[in-house]
């Protein structure tokens, strides 16, 4: 059966997350939707390189989708498009390699996270709005504890004992742009809510409310304080999922012409 690797954007607001749940509207069952609607049958796979959260955005998923179809993916992109609501946006298909798996053979996934220093009438929606003053030396300087491989037990709702809760933070910057502050981060994967109760913490510390220096105990030693502070979702965008450069390749460029 052919593999076609999917590229989508989404706006999260009026979506539970990406995975398909009973009775809730979710990005998954939406494209699930649309694709039985295109190709006529239930026969198919459709699998996400990761979930993302109730209300949490992307401007980059990436998933596989297993079809028995003559279309073209030119031709697949405009009818699933034509087929799905507004709030997602079919970018780009490549048929691929039958080995691909959007979620398996990700290297590294990088997230968004936006931050409005004066209220805006426009991107509530996509951003967080903090009244306080921020300082963004601080903020700059307390991401960086996160850098490297570390226990994020703290930082999650995940169980511990039922998953590692060990990640590596391959990046993280904080910027300000104009009225935003911009924090992007980059990793091998992420667990359940770590990335909101990571912004909250840099948050807090910009506020002058904890010091930068609670990052490594909170590394160090399970602690509920994360919780605390976890950021809303609306600020928070999957901005890119990166692969193994012999990964997800179009198969034409896989075909060595002789």
């Amino acid at each position: 059966m052919p593999r076609f690797k999917v590229i989508c954007e989404y706006e999260g607001t009026r979506f539970s997350g990406w995975q398909v749940q009973k009775n809730a509207r979710t990005v998954q069952g939406e494209l699930i939707g649309a694709s039985k609607s295109v190709f006529g049958t239930d026969s198919f796979e459709l699998y996400g390189s990761g979930r993302t959260d109730a209300g949490v955005h992307a401007l980059e998923q990436v998933f596989h989708l297993d079809v028995q179809t003559m279309l073209a993916p030119h031709i697949i992109k405009l009818k699933l498009n034509d087929a799905l609501p507004a709030d997602i946006s079919i970018l780009e298909i490549y048929k691929v390699s039958p080995t691909f798996h959007a979620r398996h053979d990700a290297v590294e996934r990088t997230y968004l996270y936006q931050i409005s220093t004066r209220r805006t009438a426009f991107g509530k929606r996509y951003v967080w709005w903090v009244k306080d003053k921020l300082n963004v030396q601080d903020m700059i300087k307390a991401a960086q504890y996160f850098k490297g491989m570390h226990d994020f037990r703290s930082f999650t709702a995940d169980d511990p004992d039922m998953k590692s809760t060990k990640v590596d933070i391959t990046s993280i910057t904080v910027k300000e742009q104009g009225d935003l502050i911009l924090i992007t981060i980059s990793g091998s994967h992420f667990l359940w809510n770590m990335i909101r109760r990571m912004i909250g913490i840099i948050v807090e510390v910009g506020r002058g409310k904890q010091s930068s220096d609670i990052i490594p105990t909170l590394l160090k030693k399970q602690s509920d304080l994360p919780a605390s502070f976890t950021a809303p979702p609306s600020g928070l965008f999957l901005a890119s999922v990166k692969y193994d450069t012999s990964q997800g390749t179009p198969i034409t460029s896989l075909i060595n012409v002789q």
